[in-house]
């Protein structure tokens, strides 16, 4: 996506991404993704299966499919100048790669991103060495990348 920063800033930007958190995080308990068991259940496919987790995905997937063409009918957001969509469409090695890590670390450890920080309101020790890592994780891949980069236009 672009990372250009919104022109349009204040109050109501800032109450908006507030609540869409706000919704976000709640949704998420109340699914039971920031359960790491009831995530890791429902990866078990051939152990103790939990197809629960599936219903949340169809929920999220329809939204979507109903919202995504209400919302581009309109020529801008209303907080924002423009809508900011992907530019990229290739299937690179980072892309392929992040994933890979995404898809074990969500299997190995019963979190993603959001449920973890959503799980830490609980103060959940799993959850904590999940976000330490995280963002260990994130800090090396930015380091990583500020290298290249430089590396590229020396």
């Amino acid at each position: 996506m672009q990372t250009t920063p919104s022109t349009n800033s204040g109050l109501p930007v800032a109450l908006m991404a507030w609540l869409a958190g706000v919704i976000f995080g709640v949704g998420l308990l109340v699914s039971g993704m920031a359960n790491p068991a009831k995530v890791l259940n429902f990866l078990d496919v051939l152990g103790s299966w939990d197809p629960s987790l599936a219903f949340v995905m169809g929920g999220a997937v329809l939204t979507t499919m109903v919202g995504y063409p209400l919302i581009s009918r309109r020529s801008s957001p209303r907080l924002a100048p423009r809508f900011q969509m992907p530019v990229r469409s290739d299937i690179d090695r980072p892309l392929v790669s992040g994933a890979a890590l995404f898809g074990l670390g969500w299997g190995i450890g019963g979190f993603c991103p959001g449920p973890a920080w959503t799980s830490l309101s609980g103060l959940a020790p799993g959850a904590l060495v999940f976000l330490v890592a995280m963002l260990t994780g994130m800090w090396l891949a930015i380091r990583r990348s500020r290298k290249r980069l430089q590396a590229q236009t020396a």
